[in-house]
């Protein structure tokens, strides 16, 4: 796959969903895509679950998450989100968990445009709730020229799958997620006090600390800009704002580009987003670009591929 010739602006979301509550939640996705259209994006993308909720799922039983999961792209979720690109002439990007023919359950995000369906991708290291399957593919798709793919939120620690889906022609990795602010087993993790959050007009600045340091954006900057740095990619990262079930969230979405710089960043505690330009020049002046050709294959495939057992099943909080 060529480089894209033309540049492309893209918008990264962030807001309060509320959970199971996917009227109100296409409701946001609706308002703020068309915002962001206003403003010249040709693509937005939501969070990690962002129509359905995320952090509730852990507590339902199996019949009540198979309600809340929807086929795709029949399902009337997709379908509404189909209707909402359409009206607002903007490419959107949002998840939810799908139910297949047979009621498996994966967490699921979907790209569509006014036409239907452009992409779907199965989270490939689910852990928020047990019944939920692990995806068993990639995801490579074209958008305006670009090539694209999707990871979602703990797939992307793995460093092998960034890696692979830029192998397969990526050019934008969309990086949906719903972290942060969760206790692990890292230094200065953490939850952040709800209280904090209710307070936040009266002392935003204690809020802020919270948010920035290192239960938060400080962890977060030590491996988001790596992966598009070494990959020589646009990162298009995404994270709700606000209370998500009983756990806060700090936002922080954010688009980054193959050198590894912030090329805009939500900063409100509002339901937001930010837009930037991507420039496809970037993707071969960077030194990722250079660092790929030098690559040896012969001296690792075989250490790559050795056999392992992979352990998907893991605490809901994230284990950082």
């Amino acid at each position: 796959m060529g480089k894209p010739m033309n540049t492309l602006n893209v918008a990264t979301a962030q807001f309060e969903n509320r959970s199971g509550d996917k009227a109100y939640n296409l409701s946001v996705i609706d308002r703020l895509s068309a915002q962001a259209a206003e403003r010249g994006a040709q693509v937005i993308a939501f969070h990690e679950c962002s129509v359905t909720g995320y952090s509730f799922a852990r507590n339902l039983t199996l019949q009540q998450l198979t309600d809340l999961a929807e086929p795709i792209p029949d399902g009337e979720s997709v379908q509404q989100l189909i209707a909402i690109a359409a009206k607002n002439r903007i490419t959107i990007l949002a998840g939810l968990f799908e139910k297949d023919a047979d009621n498996k359950l994966y967490k699921a995000y979907v790209c569509v445009n006014g036409t239907g369906l452009v992409a779907k991708f199965r989270k490939l290291h689910p852990f928020i709730h047990p019944s939920l399957i692990p995806g068993n593919e990639y995801c490579i798709f074209e958008l305006h020229g670009w090539t694209c793919s999707i990871l979602i939120c703990y797939d992307n620690n793995i460093i092998e799958n960034v890696r692979a889906t830029k192998l397969l022609g990526a050019d934008i990795v969309f990086m949906p997620h719903v972290t942060m602010c969760t206790p692990s087993t890292r230094p200065g993790a953490g939850f952040v006090d709800p209280a904090l959050w209710l307070n936040r007009e009266n002392d935003p600045e204690a809020l802020r600390r919270e948010f920035d340091g290192s239960k938060g954006r400080s962890w977060l900057m030590k491996w988001l800009p790596a992966r598009a740095y070494d990959n020589a990619v646009y990162a298009v990262f995404s994270n709700p704002i606000g209370m998500d079930d009983d756990q806060l969230k700090n936002g922080c979405s954010m688009i980054i580009d193959p050198y590894g710089d912030v090329l805009a960043e939500c900063r409100s505690f509002d339901d937001s987003f930010v837009i930037a330009t991507l420039e496809p020049e970037k993707l071969t002046l960077a030194g990722g670009h250079r660092y790929l050709k030098a690559r040896r294959p012969e001296l690792y495939k075989d250490i790559i591929s050795q056999d392992h057992r992979a352990e998907q099943k893991v605490s809901w909080l994230h284990p950082e």
